[in-house]
């Protein structure tokens, strides 16, 4: 399970110094809720009480957030022609996980753990697909040059409906390995029912 929120509001520097501008940053922060419950059934019902909404009615296990703050460019500018040598943005990735708080069995925590794992590899894979993008997308408008542009206000227009189509693939993806995952008798349900014990 995944949230997203992506801008594509793009600032053009002018004649910035390679120094000015840091390199595309990722930023991650991981929170936890706390479960209590003496099964894998118990469990699993604490979570859906209790894990990050997902939509109006349900919760979900885990969830992977991120957002994109605003891309800045280096841009350079002769003689009418922009060119954005270096694109800068940062990737916050925001990750929600359950926390075991009760004692359990040691069947049980064995059997935990190997969920929690599941679990955690499928947010993960999540946060693999957005730093894929946050890539994707330097190396889409790094470079990029457009002549008669004194002003870098169509670099800017461009740039910006780069970031657009390069959001709209990497969100596809998204969905793709979610529905993949969530289908019937899919991977996220043989983990929930080896946790549960069936």
């Amino acid at each position: 399970m995944r949230l997203a929120v992506l801008t594509s509001v793009v600032a053009i520097g002018a004649l910035c110094t390679p120094s000015a501008l840091a390199d595309t940053k990722v930023l991650v922060k991981t929170r936890t809720y706390n479960i209590a419950g003496t099964t894998g059934a118990a469990l699993i019902e604490a979570m859906d009480r209790r894990g990050p909404k997902h939509g109006f009615m349900t919760h979900a296990i885990a969830q992977t957030g991120y957002s994109v703050d605003d891309w800045t460019f280096d841009a350079y500018r002769e003689n009418g022609v922009c060119r954005l040598r270096r694109a800068n943005g940062t990737l916050n990735l925001f990750y929600t996980y359950p926390q075991l708080v009760s004692a359990t069995s040691p069947a049980l925590q064995k059997r935990w753990k190997r969920f929690f794992a599941g679990v955690r590899a499928h947010e993960e894979t999540h946060g693999r697909i957005a730093r894929q993008m946050m890539r994707a997308t330097e190396k889409s408008v790094r470079g990029l040059t457009i002549g008669d542009d004194p002003h870098c206000f169509e670099a800017r227009r461009e740039a910006k409906r780069r970031i657009n189509a390069i959001y709209a693939e990497y969100e596809a993806k998204q969905i793709a390995f979610d529905a993949h995952e969530h289908r019937d008798g899919g991977p996220v349900e043989h983990l929930i029912r080896a946790f549960v014990g069936q």
